[in-house]
């Protein structure tokens, strides 16, 4: 339907008029003084009863009209284009009173048209939380790629006679958050398998793949998170004993204590070695948002080499190349851990906006995210969110809770078909479901 708003307010106008001069309107307060029938009673005696029967009739004509103005209002706003009207409904939900106390930024890109589709403080620093964590795969997906392997491995120095190993033991970590018990009882099979059954000498722990900082910077002493060990067993700091306990299962004799240091000479050799990919990761480290996988992508980054241990700094250095390799400033930003846990992360919605388009724009690159995104109703930290609206099962992003902070970004296709991109920060709020019932009504506002 086609409204032209102009033509109906002339429309009411002339309307409003007709009414007014015709013999029930204004004729009818004596007010024809081009006729000889004036009425000649005094002011005084007539001006009360003339002014209410005009003022009745003008308030029942201006009701009248103004409700004829709203209803052409509504059919208006009906027919704005998507991008004006979805800008509107969005506006309204920023004017909710929790802004008055507390901050928000959000961002939505049209990936089709390759342009800004909304924005409202795109470009405030804010605390991301879990939402880092897209930043973090990303830039392993860049510079690793899926396949890069997280390896453990156990070397030996000395000589193997009559099923006794002479020499010392070295196990290295690959900062591995995937070794499990099923990986434990593989390796020291392994083992067993080569032909060895004790263990005559020293036995090793390798920690040499990062530094020794047992917790991210800017972490809470009261976060209470895993130790960040780059030999973890089921992401704990319980390797060594595990080791021992399995080696007993199997009947390999061993020394009762281990000491730490780095394995190095090229007379070592390997005896068993277990291994996850990156591509192995991924969907815990999103869909759950573990931070334990994160922070192990976090420093896979930083490992070289060419260095004998991986740093918080030359990991975050390999994130900042990224960010300058979307064409911003890495100087405008703080990159503090993979995880999104410290209170030192500073990004904007416009960041990560731009790197979910390189993501979408880069078929390999998204192929392996899209699928690890948890999606709306159905799995992952979005399980229980957007259930029986609009939003169901529409919206594959990566959520961020920390105190007072909650954020959401990532993808989804309005209901035209058109594939966006979003991000959303709310920073300072009461709880943390007041921002996550903020972030869901934007976003069943974009599928609509």
């Amino acid at each position: 339907m086609s409204v032209n708003i102009n033509k109906i307010r002339i429309l009411a106008a002339a309307v409003f008029f007709l009414l007014l001069f015709s013999d029930g309107g204004w004729a009818k307060a004596g007010g024809n003084v081009g006729n000889s029938s004036v009425n000649t009673l005094g002011a005084e005696e007539f001006s009360v009863p003339v002014a209410d029967s005009v003022s009745s009739e003008l308030n029942i004509l201006s009701s009248a009209i103004d409700s004829m103005f709203s209803a052409v209002d509504s059919v208006a706003e009906e027919q704005l284009p998507w991008p004006q009207s979805l800008a509107k409904n969005i506006d309204s939900l920023l004017d909710k009173p929790m802004f008055h106390r507390s901050q928000v930024a959000l961002a939505v890109y049209d990936l089709d048209a390759d342009s800004l589709l909304y924005e409202y403080g795109e470009r405030q620093l804010m605390r991301p939380a879990s939402v880092m964590k897209l930043l973090t795969a990303c830039t392993a997906l860049k510079n690793l790629s899926a396949t890069h392997e997280l390896q453990t491995r156990v070397y030996y120095r000395g000589t193997v006679v009559d099923s006794v190993l002479k020499g010392d033991v070295y196990i290295k970590g690959g900062f591995d958050p995937m070794f499990g018990a099923y990986d434990m009882q593989e390796m020291v099979r392994s083992i067993k398998n080569s032909g060895i059954t004790r263990l005559d000498g020293r036995l090793f722990a390798d920690l040499s793949f990062k530094d020794t900082l047992k917790w991210g910077e800017g972490w809470c002493w009261d976060d209470k998170e895993a130790t960040l060990t780059p030999l973890p067993f089921e992401c704990k700091d319980i390797f060594m004993q595990r080791f021992m306990e399995q080696m007993d299962v199997e009947g390999i004799a061993h020394p009762d204590s281990f000491m730490k240091m780095r394995a190095e000479g090229e007379d070592l050799v390997l005896l068993a070695s277990r291994h996850h990919t990156v591509e192995n990761m991924l969907t815990k480290m999103m869909k759950d948002s573990n931070n334990f996988y994160a922070e192990s992508l976090f420093y896979q980054l930083g490992a070289s080499d060419d260095v004998p241990f991986a740093s918080t700094k030359r990991s975050a250095d390999k994130v900042y190349d990224f960010i300058k390799s979307l064409g911003m400033n890495p100087a405008e930003y703080s990159v503090a851990d993979g995880s999104g846990l410290s209170l030192y992360n500073y990004v904007t919605p416009q960041l990560i906006v731009r790197l979910l388009r390189w993501a979408w724009r880069n078929k390999e690159i998204y192929d392996s995210l899209y699928p690890t995104l948890p999606i709306s109703g159905v799995d992952g930290t979005l399980k229980k969110r957007m259930i029986s609206t609009p939003a169901y099962g529409m919206i594959h992003a990566k959520t961020g809770t920390l105190r007072k902070v909650s954020t959401l970004a990532g993808y989804t296709k309005a209901a035209n078909n058109t594939n966006l991109a979003f991000c959303i920060f709310n920073q300072g709020i009461q709880t943390g479901a007041e921002g996550k019932a903020f972030q869901d009504e934007v976003c069943n506002e974009l599928v609509k």
